[in-house]
């Protein structure tokens, strides 16, 4: 059984991703700032870098076209929910956002 490089297919697959970041802020997606909660401390709504408020739909509708940086959209609790990337930053996590 022939060893694999681990770490090496590892790497390669940071450094695609990096480069697929840096390519979305050459497309100028739309990237969220700041998110307005209800009174139960669900996010309703949210502000690009470039002002503009998006209800939730609209936001995820977007973000399932692609058109929002570091955005994810999965299927839970029986509808889809609109989740920052996972990177390991909290402070960029939507729940930790600025309010507006």
């Amino acid at each position: 059984m022939s060893e694999k490089d681990f770490e090496g297919i590892y790497n390669q697959y940071r450094n695609q991703n990096e480069t697929q970041i840096e390519a979305g802020k050459e497309m100028n997606k739309e990237e969220i700032v700041a998110v307005r909660k209800n009174e139960d401390g669900n996010i309703i709504a949210f502000k690009t870098k470039s002002g503009r408020e998006m209800d939730y739909i609209t936001a995820l509708d977007e973000a399932k076209a692609g058109k929002i940086a570091h955005i994810d959209v999965f299927h839970k609790y029986g509808r889809d929910i609109i989740r920052s990337e996972p990177d390991g930053i909290e402070e960029n996590n939507l729940e930790n956002l600025p309010s507006f």
